[in-house]
């Protein structure tokens, strides 16, 4: 077949992945970002060279990224989790949505005269984009911070909130046919019900069941299967696609094949993400941006700091810190996806026209463009503004069967061999800078001060089955296992000691093991340099076996008589001496060491043997 005979389809897909290809690592390469590639490969592909011209089809095809990335943060959220959420969610989303909408709306009402007009503009920048925003905290591994989940919760209720909106969007055209639909609410309710129960119910037996066949395209139809019909059937009912994969995730957040669910579908949600950013490139209208490119690029700036100082608002009404306040603020600043679906629907029953809405979509796709430059200005700001900046005491989600208090080294170590185990770890630390840095690793670290007893309840230490204390200095730690051992007897105590002395302290304390932190390391240094000397693996193992024996005696008589006492006890020559080459045929004893009575017996002995050869 000839290459001209090829479906349009196939080309096109071919040179968008070619373009994602060299775009996406370019731009990374750069310290731009993957998103700011994929959308000036889909500016350059389609508005500015047209060799892509079907941008709106693939963007409604590559919405579908959007539901698969909502579907694996609901893997991640657990149904406990997400109600604990539930202030964020409706408080903080429902005022950000109301508070954004009408400044924004009113902005709009002195640019045009129509107020229908400004109340679609103004309602449909207050939403922000749900892609762009949790890839960005994705990638910066920020997720689960107490910003991203305050963030999170906003973009759920957003996506929610485009359900009414498009509901009332007929309400304010005079042509179009008004009155309450009832039934497509009702048929709303039954639609989450219907996933809710499917999720709890059915879901896990029928995974159950096709793992045990052991063919793996069948794990991977069904979790397509899981997504593409819980989407689909909300999506019949008038909700979000988007709304009906993240509930499906939620239900499957405690499920044992979430692993496997989750490594299904991250590459067709990646894939999917990087098509979607393209298509929101090529479906710029660069004519109406060339037309007014002044004006847009007013609006959306001022847009996006009346956008940024409300949501910065309603976070400190909601008792949020300035840092936390003032990063939500960036990531949400930007217009989103879900405007490109309010303007569609206003134009499509004569509120808006095709020029207002064309200049509505370049704001957004602008904003878009400007989203990583309002994350670097908002990190800027604050470290401006504060000179140390604390994490909030956040412990959602911290219920382990054990408690780390302190990330050290050797708390890390440590966590490896539990969490390899499977066994579940909360770590608390009150070091911001170890928490920032942990974060960057994947290590989700709980801030709070160990020595407190409402941080210890907060942890979830009622429930946890031992406590580590791993703490850097002697005096802090000692303070926690004294508050351990008296407020929860009951808890078995792990403790990381500093040195011998504070070794000798922890005997006195009810602790059901403690070790130094330093001996393991030296004892396997020694280890490896009695074998790199020629020592057999058992000899080693004997040696070593008697170091600690020895070790262990001297600190018994150490906490018994003091830190300077057992010093017999210690190795501080070799234990055997080297052969000379020439045995001696009497012991070399030094003169100033030998005593008179020694001499004595020696010249007696002498004079003995003179006195036997001369009678002989």
């Amino acid at each position: 077949m000839a290459l001209a005979d090829t479906p349009e389809i196939y080309t096109q897909a071919v040179i968008l992945l070619g373009a994602a290809v060299v775009a996406a690592p370019v731009f990374k390469r750069i310290g731009l970002g993957t998103i700011l590639g994929y959308l000036a490969a889909g500016v350059v592909l389609g508005p500015i060279l047209k060799v892509v011209n079907n941008g709106e089809s693939i963007l409604h095809f590559s919405e579908l990224g959007i539901v698969f990335l909502l579907f694996i943060v609901g893997l991640e959220m657990k149904p406990s989790k997400l109600w604990s959420m539930k202030r964020d969610i409706l408080g903080l989303g429902t005022t950000q949505v109301m508070l954004c909408g009408i400044g924004l709306s009113f902005l709009a009402w002195f640019v045009t005269p129509n107020p229908n007009v400004a109340l679609v503009a103004g309602f449909g920048l207050a939403l922000s984009s749900t892609a762009f925003v949790l890839q960005t905290l994705e990638n910066r591994k920020e997720i689960n911070t107490a910003y991203g989940q305050k963030t999170f919760s906003v973009l759920l209720f957003q996506d929610m909130a485009i359900i009414p909106m498009l509901m009332i969007v007929p309400l304010l055209s005079a042509s179009a046919e008004v009155g309450a639909d009832w039934s497509a609410f009702l048929f709303g309710v039954l639609a989450i019900g219907v996933v809710i129960f499917a999720g709890r119910y059915l879901l896990n037996p029928l995974l159950g069941i096709i793992a045990k066949t052991g063919a793996t395209e069948a794990m991977l139809a069904t979790a397509l299967f899981v997504v593409f019909g819980s989407a689909m059937l909300m999506q019949s009912v008038g909700l979000s696609m988007a709304l009906g994969s993240f509930l499906a995730g939620v239900l499957l957040a405690e499920s044992s094949y979430r692993v496997e669910l989750e490594a299904n579908i991250q590459p067709f949600r990646g894939i999917l993400l990087g098509l979607f950013f393209m298509a929101v490139g090529l479906s710029l209208d660069v004519s109406v941006l060339l037309e007014n490119w002044l004006a847009i690029i007013a609006c959306v700036l001022l847009a996006m700091i009346v956008k940024a100082v409300i949501i910065y608002m309603a976070c400190k009404l909601f008792a949020s810190s300035h840092p936390v306040s003032l990063r939500t603020a960036g990531i949400l600043s930007q217009h989103g996806e879900f405007g490109f679906v309010l303007f569609a629907s206003a134009t499509s029953i004569g509120i808006l026209d095709l020029r207002t809405s064309s200049f509505l979509v370049a704001m957004v796709v602008l904003s878009m463009i400007l989203t990583p430059f309002c994350v670097w200005l908002s990190n800027k700001l604050l470290e401006s503004t504060s000179t140390h900046e604390e994490p909030e005491e956040d412990f959602e989600g911290a219920e382990s069967e054990v408690l780390m208090i302190g990330f050290s080294r050797m708390g890390q170590v440590a966590a490896q061999a539990l969490l390899a185990s499977g066994t579940g770890v909360t770590v608390i630390d009150n070091n911001p800078n170890v928490i920032k840095q942990a974060a960057k690793f994947g290590f989700r670290i709980y801030f709070g001060n160990g020595a407190r007893k409402d941080v210890l309840i907060s942890a979830g230490i009622r429930n946890a089955k031992l406590v580590c204390v791993t703490t850097h200095t002697p005096e802090i730690t000692n303070r926690i296992v004294d508050l351990i051992s008296n407020e929860f007897p009951d808890k078995p105590i792990y403790v990381r000691a500093y040195d011998r002395a504070h070794t000798l302290e922890l005997m006195d304390k009810p602790v059901k093991f403690h070790t130094r932190e330093t001996f393991e390391s030296a004892i396997l240094l020694g280890a490896e340099m009695l074998g790199g000397l020629g020592r057999s693996k058992e000899d080693v193992s004997d040696i070593l076996e008697e170091v600690r024996r020895l070790d262990a005696e001297r600190l018994k008589v150490q906490y018994r008589e003091g830190i300077y006492a057992g010093m017999d006890i210690m190795h501080k020559k070799p234990a055997v001496q080297p052969e000379p080459l020439i045995v001696p045929q009497q012991a070399a004893t030094a003169l100033d060491e030998r005593s008179s009575e020694v001499l004595e017996q020696e010249d007696r002995e002498q004079e003995n043997k003179a006195s036997e050869s001369t009678a002989a």
